[in-house]
């Protein structure tokens, strides 16, 4: 399944495949601070909500991949009241006992939130830990704290049921993956995130507060996405008093067909929000545009930016793997950004794991390759231009 979600990812954004071929290096970004906060709501995420029925809280995963024909429901229970709670159990697909105190992921986008939280320590199983990048899980699995599951699509459903977690959060395709079936029939509950199928990086990013919701921690979580929202809002109010705005190309040849983001993407948000002017931002459609070489080159040839070539980590392999990529005047000019060379120390991309949940840093990223004078001091977290 791990290997699923990067074509899946290639398929449907700017930022299109991952590579593990990458030096071993990792850029670790400030950390995000607590503060108090309102009550928890939600500004922009569609995927799930909570809902109180009398002493019952409900989770509601709605959109747990695209098309998705059910909602999924879940009872979330606290533990200090478990023994006084009756109701049918029947009518959800999962009764958590809250907060939770063990957890195995199916993908690395769900680190930072647990990292933000604090609660990493509660991580002991993932399948395909070498994916995972950052430093401070990485010192959990080197620890063996961290049990390795295998592949997603087939996971290791012998070790997962021997560590015993009181929940999977399960990243899904179509919710067919019959080892988490088989997992559900344990009596361990499966929970959906659909984190990735939402429509704009912020709404991607208010998805920590559903990690929050499950580790009793909402009122935290509410406090570090504001935080996170606030960053992201004034790195855009700086893009705007940027001078000019750079046209860029983005994508790559995937066999026959180039890949690149319609208008209507989260990654077209960010280069509207980046103020550049990204050529085909007028376009519509979820996911990607799927054009031919010939229509690329005629309208990005002269383009001044050229971003997220594909998995492609210099310009000699792009070369190699189209001869006709040199023929763009953003490649003559080495204007070719990519994060394919920001990796954990097992070749994890950290793009992949770390970009969903700070789309504040990704705008960043987009703001000082397109305009340098705006953020002069700033390093780039995952963006590095190809050389």
């Amino acid at each position: 399944m791990r290997i699923l979600r990067y074509l899946i990812i290639f398929l449907t954004t700017v930022f299109i495949t991952g590579c593990k071929d990458s030096p071993n290096q990792k850029v670790e970004p400030n950390p995000i601070s607590e503060g108090n906060v309102a009550p928890f709501k939600l500004n922009y995420a569609e995927g799930f909500e909570l809902i109180s029925q009398e002493n019952l809280k409900i989770l509601k995963v709605i959109n747990p991949w695209p098309n998705a024909d059910k909602t999924y429901n879940y009872a979330l229970i606290p533990k200090t009241d478990a023994a006084a709670f009756t109701f049918n159990e029947s009518e959800f697909d999962g009764v958590i006992l809250t907060p939770i105190e063990t957890v195995v992921i199916t993908s690395t986008t769900h680190i930072p939130a647990l990292e933000l939280l604090g609660v990493e320590k509660s991580l002991i199983g993932f399948p395909g830990t070498d994916y995972i990048s950052s430093k401070k899980t990485r010192a959990l699995i080197d620890t063996e704290k961290i049990r390795e599951l295998g592949k997603n699509e087939g996971i290791n459903t012998e070790v997962l049921l021997d560590l015993q977690p009181e929940a999977v959060v399960a990243f899904g395709v179509e919710g067919t993956n019959k080892s988490l079936n088989t997992v559900q029939k344990s009596g361990i509950p499966i929970i959906y995130n659909g984190d990735w199928v939402e429509k704009t990086p912020l709404a991607k990013a208010e998805w920590i507060k559903f990690f929050g919701i499950l580790f009793n921690k909402e009122k935290q979580a509410d406090s570090i996405f504001n935080q996170i929202e606030n960053n992201y809002k004034e790195a855009q109010k700086l893009a705007v008093k940027a001078k000019n705005q750079p046209t860029v190309l983005c994508g790559a040849m995937y066999k026959d067909v180039w890949y690149l983001p319609s208008g209507t993407s989260p990654e077209a948000q960010y280069l509207k929000d980046a103020n550049v002017n990204y050529l085909w931002s007028e376009t519509q459609g979820k996911g990607s545009l799927a054009l031919s070489f010939e229509v690329v080159f005629e309208k990005a040839k002269n383009a001044e930016l050229w971003l997220s070539p594909s998995y492609y980590t210099s310009l000699e392999a792009m070369e190699k793997g189209n001869q006709h990529y040199k023929e763009f005047e953003a490649f003559k000019n080495k204007e070719v950004y990519s994060f394919s060379n920001t990796t954990g120390k097992t070749g994890g991309v950290l793009y992949y794991e770390l970009g969903i949940a700070r789309p504040d840093l990704v705008l960043k990223d987009m703001i000082k390759i397109c305009h340098p004078d705006v953020l002069e001091d700033y390093e780039t977290t995952f963006f590095k231009r190809l050389e």
